[in-house]
């Protein structure tokens, strides 16, 4: 299994790295997409991941800390994308929950970076929270990468789903769905998602999965198993079917190349 979404840059990672990756692939868990959130971040994973052939990451800037962006910024991270490998550009996208940056901040920032997603060939890594509508007018102005481009937890309803959908993004799914106070609307979507298009995450050290006993205070990407079964589950097809199909669709979309560990 590859776990799509893991905050490796937290301490509960960094601080063991090696003990984190043990336990990881202990687990099944044999491959990880470190995502970053600003410049860094993309450049403090461009470090461990040089070193760790079972890490790729992310280069980009999170909504969030879109008002880092500046007028160079585009330059600093294709320089950056020149000389570090990524499987994709993010995270990146809309956030209109909390504007811990402006919108216009946030729109500058994710218009620049789908630029550069053209331009070097990489997927989006796509965050969205209470801005649906406008993620779709904007991914619909760029249909060539919105196809080959992933909405990153997705936890809306299956109305949301079929706009992602009929886009041709993939769709990655988080321990939100294990959730029986939260997780409704997604447990009623995940059924209508193609096979050929889901992805798993963890998120980690984010939205632990609830169905864990005992309940581990963080999560982490030894837990994405947990996230499968329920995902399985939901389908009605069996975990080991979920992975197989998962992996592939991990590998055809960050175009990853496969080591003899990652299954």
């Amino acid at each position: 299994m590859i776990d799509i979404g893991v905050n490796l840059n937290h301490s509960i990672f960094l601080d063991d790295l090696e003990l984190t990756l043990s336990e990881t692939n202990l687990h099944g868990v044999n491959g990880i997409i470190c995502i970053a959130s600003d410049l860094d971040e993309s450049q403090l994973l461009a470090q461990h991941c040089q070193r760790h052939p079972s890490l790729w990451q992310t280069i980009g800037c999170h909504p969030h800390q879109a008002k880092t962006w500046h007028t160079n910024s585009q330059q600093v991270f294709r320089e950056l994308l020149n000389t570090h490998q990524a499987v994709a550009i993010g995270e990146t996208g809309l956030d209109f929950n909390r504007n811990y940056s402006t919108p216009e901040q946030q729109r500058f920032a994710f218009h620049q970076q789908i630029e550069l997603a053209t331009e070097f060939s990489l997927p989006l890594y796509l965050h969205e929270r209470d801005a649906h509508q406008e993620m779709i007018a904007t991914l619909k102005q760029h249909p060539e990468v919105a196809q080959n481009s992933v909405i990153h937890c997705f936890t809306g309803s299956t109305e949301e789903l079929n706009h992602y959908l009929e886009l041709g993004l993939y769709i990655g799914i988080t321990g939100w769905v294990c959730d029986e106070r939260r997780g409704h609307d997604l447990q009623s979507a995940v059924p209508h998602i193609p096979l050929d298009k889901l992805l798993l995450e963890t998120d980690a050290p984010y939205l632990l999965p609830r169905n864990i006993r005992p309940r581990p205070k963080k999560n982490h990407p030894k837990y994405l198993p947990f996230v499968a079964e329920e995902v399985a589950r939901l389908r009605g097809i069996s975990a080991e079917a979920l992975i197989e199909a998962t992996l592939d669709n991990t590998h055809r979309l960050f175009n990853l190349s496969p080591y003899s560990d990652a299954t």
